[in-house]
């Protein structure tokens, strides 16, 4: 019984890697097709992929413990491949995709028989996509400023290398935050800023006014509405960049809610109702303006600085440890009326060290004048954004987006009193 078993398990792997094969055989050929290229330049048929794909699903049968057979036809194969790619050179070709595919093919009876049906599927979509994706990639690499990528390089290497080693109890004088959790706010917050910078450079860059303000509140609401407020001032003045506004601080309350939850759980839970009101009011105002806009589709042009960069990093871990300190010494000396103050102060600043600071510091307050210091600080920084908007918008540009951006500043802060 158990033969049979193993058996029956054995043909559907063989079925699963042939079938796999076969497919990737034709999508190669395909590939061919569409690139105006010669048959000869590549190397064997669909037929050869599903041979292919049966021989390392047998070889890897056969010796599974020393892969002696597996590894030895892989030898005669990259040998075989070596001859032709040394007359592929000599005619003036010289790509080396179909041995790669060719590889990974090879790959298909091992990864079969050794995980999940998932595992050879993800193999398949991830040729099948990359062969299709041929010229949206070297558009996309041509488009990218390597400096960025660097930047984001160094970033994950702090990430992964110190912040494991950093230690998890609070033993940093003066502060009420471990180590840990202190790098760790400086990472999330530098990943969520640069994800939306990511989203709005590549992916959205000429969609127009609408999705500048959507995606750019992502990672700075304030930058936002300062470029856009230019661009209505310029000229390009419509209901369409009043909508484009208000959508950034609507999104603004998204990325609060969402930093909030990575870092205190609680008072996250408590400010889920009234940012989403807030933030689906904003919504629902910049829907109206929408549709009461000039369509025509304009670039905002937005500040094209990268917010991962090292030193805008350590600027921000800066400003954290000071908000921090200045938080605490409040909280001891000044109680929550005092907190209330330095909330609003903070609100036309950069609000986003003060936030941290207070979602992982450890403070003499209850949680509901932590959730209400939050909502201030969240509210007065729309008034500042008002304000931005009829400075840099003009009256006649800014005054519709400076008006609703005062009432949402206004409710947030009323909230908090709430």
């Amino acid at each position: 019984m158990v033969f049979f078993d193993k058996l029956s398990q054995d043909l559907i792997d063989i079925i699963i890697t042939t079938v796999f094969s076969f497919l990737v055989g034709l999508e190669l050929r395909t590939y061919r097709q569409q690139s105006n290229q010669k048959s000869r330049d590549f190397f064997g048929t669909t037929r050869t992929y599903t041979f292919v794909g049966i021989l390392g699903f047998l070889a890897y049968s056969i010796d599974s413990k020393y892969l002696s057979v597996y590894i030895s036809v892989l030898i005669v194969l990259s040998i075989v491949y070596a001859l032709f790619y040394a007359k592929l050179l000599k005619e003036g070709g010289h790509s080396i995709l179909t041995f790669v595919v060719l590889l990974l093919v090879y790959t298909f009876g091992p990864v079969t028989k050794l995980y999940p049906l998932w595992m050879p599927s993800l193999l398949f979509v991830l040729i099948v996509f990359i062969l299709n994706a041929k010229h949206s990639l070297e558009r996309f690499s041509s488009s990218i400023n390597m400096d960025e990528f660097e930047t984001l390089g160094k970033m994950v290497l702090l990430s992964a290398v110190i912040l494991p080693l950093l230690p998890n109890s609070n033993n940093i004088p003066y502060l009420p935050i471990s180590p840990f959790k202190f790098w760790l706010a400086v990472v999330v917050i530098s990943s969520i800023s640069y994800g939306g910078y990511l989203l709005q450079k590549y992916l959205f860059h000429s969609k127009g006014f609408f999705l500048t303000g959507i995606i750019g509140g992502t990672y700075s609401s304030t930058a936002t509405t300062v470029v856009l407020a230019r661009k209505a001032k310029e000229g390009f003045g419509n209901r369409v960049i009043d909508a484009a506004i208000v959508a950034a601080t609507s999104m603004m309350y998204i990325r609060l809610l969402v930093i909030a939850f990575v870092f205190n759980k609680s008072v996250a839970q408590a400010l889920l109702l009234p940012f989403l009101a807030m933030s689906l009011l904003g919504i629902l105002i910049a829907v109206i303006y929408m549709s009461q806009g000039d369509k025509t589709q304009h670039i905002a042009a937005y500040a094209d600085n990268n917010p991962l960069e090292l030193g805008t990093a350590f600027l921000f871990a800066f400003l954290f440890v000071v908000m921090m300190l200045i938080t605490s010494y409040v909280t001891k000396y000044y109680g929550n009326g005092g907190l209330h103050i330095l909330s609003f102060v903070v609100g036309f600043t950069d609000i986003d060290p003060f936030i941290l600071s207070l979602l992982t510091g450890k403070y003499d307050i209850t949680q509901s004048q932590l959730v209400s210091a939050l909502m201030i600080a969240a509210g007065s920084n729309n008034l500042l954004k008002a304000m931005y908007s009829l400075w840099f918008g003009g009256i006649k540009g800014g005054i519709h987006s400076a008006i609703w951006l005062f009432v949402l500043g206004i409710s947030t802060i009323a909230l908090a009193f709430y």
